[in-house]
């Protein structure tokens, strides 16, 4: 018995010395055992053509879910991207549907979008910040500001463009994989950079772990605090452009609808802390994936749509006491 524990504390010791991020190793089984159990449970799961609907449904709210993982280290949560993403979309086709010549139509909307996007993070960042609010309260009225503005501006009714590039974009394909499944993972990239091999990511961390002692540090808690909610903006306008040019069309009622819950439910369940001070782009990636399939195969055994909520639910209970019986 002694030698067995021996050998396993040699093991854990070992795996710690390696070069990866050993606190993604649960969420990556996860993964790899729900991938094996839905392949068993349906013969549809493999089509080729269902894979790539799930990725690029997962890359929307993956993308947002980037955004959410800088916020969420650094000590806050964002519950307005849902709603955010809803009037950067009707903002976005405005802008398309403003615009003549198609191409400029379509760069001058997509920078647009990130713009907004921008200014709405730093909306919700100033109020953080300098207004000394808790940003869960300050989210939560901007999530229903940014809502009823979208509706305000369309009448509550679709607003749809006739513009005969903007499609290629969040409905194309590249080397066989649609375009938004391609700006998720290069979007992931640059993040786990920024997170993890500079400066500006050492100082979220910090600011997340511990923000008073990151001031006697020398950190500009309050830049970058608001800076990780701009971040998230940015994400929204992205992902808003990918979902409304796959469209071609935004529904302000119900555009980004519940896509807080998925964004919060992807970083949680890779694995980042909700208290925030240690979090994972991959593990977030690892997550937005894990709740994609989830969906999925709840669509295809034909369970109720009504009882998806309750699913999303339970993973999110479940990922939280983890961390809890992890930390204790």
């Amino acid at each position: 018995m002694s030698e067995s524990r021996t050998f396993g504390s040699q093991l854990l010791s070992g795996l710690r010395r390696l070069p990866i991020d050993t606190s993604l190793l649960a969420p990556l089984l996860a993964l790899l055992i729900l991938l094996v159990v839905s392949s068993l449970a349906s013969e549809f799961f493999l089509n080729t053509r269902n894979i790539s609907n799930v990725l690029r449904q997962v890359s929307y709210t993956g993308i947002i879910a980037i955004g959410m993982t800088f916020v969420i280290i650094a000590g806050g949560i964002d519950l307005s991207v849902g709603s955010m993403l809803a009037l950067v979309g009707v903002v976005l086709m405005y802008i398309v549907n403003a615009i003549a010549d198609p191409v400029q139509a379509v760069i001058m909307g997509m920078l647009g979008a990130v713009l907004v996007g921008a200014l709405f993070g730093l909306f919700n960042g100033i109020l953080v910040t300098k207004g000394r609010i808790a940003a869960f309260v300050v989210t939560l009225a901007s999530m229903s500001i940014f809502r009823s503005l979208a509706l305000y501006f369309t009448d509550a009714g679709e607003i749809t463009t006739r513009n005969p590039l903007f499609n290629n974009i969040g409905g194309g394909f590249f080397l066989g994989l649609p375009i938004p499944v391609w700006t998720f993972l290069a979007m992931a990239i640059v993040a786990h950079i920024l997170l993890m091999h500079t400066a500006y990511g050492r100082h979220v961390c910090a600011v997340g772990s511990n923000a008073q002692v990151a001031r006697y540090s020398g950190i500009r808690v309050q830049r970058v605090i608001m800076s990780t909610f701009v971040i998230a903006g940015v994400c929204v306008g992205v992902s808003a452009i990918m979902l409304a040019s796959r469209l071609n069309s935004v529904s302000p009622s119900d555009a980004g609808y519940f896509y807080e819950l998925d964004a919060i439910a992807a970083v949680v369940i890779g694995g980042t802390a909700l208290a925030g001070g240690r979090g994972s782009i991959w593990g977030t990636v690892i997550g937005a994936l894990i709740l994609g399939i989830i969906n999925n195969m709840l669509n295809l055994m034909g369970v109720s749509p009504y009882l998806q909520g309750l699913m999303k639910g339970a993973v999110i209970l479940a990922a939280v006491l983890l961390q809890y019986r992890r930390n204790t």
